[in-house]
């Protein structure tokens, strides 16, 4: 099935809804039925059928298909954030007494999850440098449920080899999990390499347009169902359908937008290499990277995320720079229309050794525009 074919036409049967090319915004809390064996019927098969908008609605239903079709995936779930895929997906495979593998600097709430959160039911997790697939394997231990992983990672963008870690935990019985945000089906498959669940904060380039907070899970239909049936229907992490129809329109243009903001990233990029104010340029798809080669194989396209270590380490300096960016917004997130800096300087000491370190997000302005823009703010290190 092609990308064009499932983000423009795939689960919207227009017959149903006066042939509007939109789909509508089934905008309803729950669902009646004339005959009580029609309602009974439905209960039985909620994932499936229309009861109660907390576990299943028209709208989101369309947009779960096209995101499960993209990924490759049997079945999809919607739900209300990022962080919600993630404690639906990790929890629906532990029990007390379980052990977890992640890459170590995981996303800040999956940290949480797995360091304030599960250790209060005898959930340990075990933090290693992803790189190297042996440190998975040296791991593991009778304990061991799962394995999670963020490839690439969200501020070094380090990379784990899927198809062998897969191959590593099937061995052993072990659930993967990963969070493919920064990629999108489009650049990354982690299901094709084997992985069990694809998780996403759908936020950032699935929606793309930073007006709505989601996220989604991905997986086999047998382990869809099964977090359907549980933690999804009792946690109640849904997505509204006004959020799913927003989603909808999203992704016409999202292989447009992934590679506008792909394309700028690499030409700013080139010039942020050139450049004696910056000491590093972190990104999967630079040829010095180590795991370069990983990347490629793993990777389609570049992206449009990237760190920068400036040589300076003078914290009002740093703070300049970054408040002398006039088409950068000072934020968190990604994948939107609008270009993003994160300092580490807001989140850290000055003397720790990552002070340095700026998050770019190349959003869909001009590249030229851009390139100017930092080249006028990297101005405030002249006399560094």
């Amino acid at each position: 099935m092609d990308k064009s074919f499932i983000i423009n036409q795939l689960a919207e049967e227009r017959e149903k809804y006066f042939h509007s090319v939109a789909p509508p915004i089934i905008q309803t809390s729950n669902f009646a039925y004339p005959t009580v064996d029609e309602f009974t019927h439905a209960i039985k098969h909620e994932k499936d059928e229309h009861i109660y908008t907390r576990g299943n609605n028209p709208t989101v239903s369309i947009l779960a298909q096209k995101i499960a079709a993209l990924e490759g995936a049997e079945d999809c779930l919607m739900v209300g954030s990022g962080a919600a895929a993630i404690t639906n997906s990790v929890m629906s495979q532990l029990k007390a007494g379980d052990q977890i593998i992640s890459v170590k600097n995981p996303y800040t709430w999956a940290n949480h999850l797995f360091t304030k959160i599960l250790p209060r039911f005898d959930v340990e997790t075990i933090f290693v440098d992803g790189k190297d697939v042996f440190n998975f394997e040296n791991a593991i231990n009778p304990k061991t449920r799962l394995i999670y992983l963020e490839s690439p990672n969200s501020w070094t963008f380090e990379l784990q080899d899927l198809e062998q870690i897969a191959i590593l935990a099937k061995k052993h019985g072990i659930v993967t999990v990963i969070d493919n945000s920064y990629c999108t089906a489009l650049c990354q498959q982690p299901i094709k390499y084997g992985i069990d669940l694809v998780i996403y904060s759908a936020t950032k380039y699935y929606n793309g347009h930073s007006d709505v907070v989601a996220g989604a899970i991905c997986g086999s239909k047998e382990m869809i169902t099964q977090i359907f049936h549980n933690e999804f229907m009792t946690f109640g992490n849904i997505l509204a359908p006004q959020n799913a129809w927003l989603m909808i329109r999203s992704l016409r243009t999202l292989a447009v937008r992934l590679k506008q903001s792909s394309e700028s990233t690499l030409k700013i990029i080139d010039f942020l290499k050139r450049s004696p104010l910056i000491e590093e340029v972190i990104y999967p798809f630079l040829s010095d990277n180590s795991q370069y080669n990983l990347a490629q194989k793993q990777m389609t396209m570049p992206m449009g995320m990237f760190t920068v270590r400036l040589k300076c380490r003078d914290m009002v300096k740093l703070k300049q720079f970054c408040e002398k960016l006039q088409y950068f917004l000072i934020a968190v997130s990604w994948g939107g229309y609008e270009s993003l800096i994160m300092p580490k300087c807001a989140f850290v000491a000055e003397d720790d050794e990552n002070v340095n370190l700026v998050r770019f997000y190349i959003g869909l302005e001009d590249a030229d525009v851009l390139i100017e823009d930092i080249e006028n703010a990297l101005k405030v290190f002249d006399t560094v």
